[in-house]
């Protein structure tokens, strides 16, 4: 019965989660934040290699020069602590040449295991703030703007900046993120391709909120889909940033196809 009840209150907690990007004066506590990092740390990772780091700021200062990196978005300032999760070789790779061992992880592949291995590391952190009360938000802006945040930060070659996180207490409760159908995601043994109905009727629900409908009206749109290739993500800024980011990649030392 209590593992039942265990259960049932997690799944709410998932089921429920929102991303949060107005918070309260109230600052986290070093000893919690050290907790937390430390719990996160036992994430799943590549050979138990641990390919990433974490810059914690805190102080105006650093966030002020963080800030113009991320587009001057108010959850940078507004936050208790700001968490810049990077891919990180150079300390693994020290640790070899001090070994006498020679490592090879200049390569695209080396650097998709420091990608996934960072982005695990990030949300158990944030997960772990989360059921600890806290609200956090993933900035999107961190590999636009990797070159600004990798000199604000001092990263030295081989440590690429890959996502950041803006924690603090929550001010209000914040809206609940839509998401698409369950049965539009998951696919039984095989994937199995959609037809236009299917399509439509996916993207039914998000398309039918007033939010939607909004941004649908305010952009001189016809359709929500229009807001994101025309407005939000478009493929001229997805190739200014592509370009951007993958130079930068290549100058911290990685030879990428």
């Amino acid at each position: 019965m209590l593992t039942t009840l265990l259960y049932l209150i997690n799944m709410d907690f998932f089921n429920t989660r929102r991303t949060v990007r107005k918070y309260t004066s109230k600052v986290v506590d070093d000893a919690l934040l050290q907790e937390m990092l430390e719990a996160a740390a036992h994430a799943p990772n590549t050979g138990n290699m641990q390919l990433y780091s974490v810059v914690v700021t805190r102080s105006e200062e650093g966030k002020r020069a963080l800030a113009p990196a991320h587009f001057n978005q108010p959850s940078v300032m507004g936050c208790s602590v700001v968490l810049t999760f990077c891919a990180d070789f150079n300390r693994f790779e020290h640790w070899c040449r001090v070994s006498d061992a020679t490592p090879g992880y200049d390569n695209f592949q080396a650097f998709t295991w420091g990608m996934v291995d960072t982005a695990l590391f990030a949300q158990q952190f944030c997960t772990i703030a989360e059921m600890h009360g806290l609200g956090c938000c993933y900035l999107g802006t961190t590999s636009y703007n990797a070159p600004q945040i990798s000199e604000a930060l001092g990263l030295p070659d081989r440590v690429v900046p890959v996502t950041t996180l803006t924690v603090g207490y929550p001010d209000g409760e914040a809206p609940l993120s839509y998401r698409l159908p369950i049965d539009g995601i998951v696919h039984s043994e095989r994937y199995h391709d959609y037809t236009d109905g299917d399509i439509k009727s996916l993207y039914a629900g998000i398309e039918a909120r007033d939010d939607s409908r909004h941004f649908v009206e305010e952009n001189g749109k016809t359709s929500l889909a229009q807001v994101f290739t025309d407005v939000r993500y478009t493929k001229e800024a997805n190739e200014l940033f592509s370009k951007i980011y993958l130079d930068f990649i290549v100058s911290k030392g990685f030879k990428l196809p």
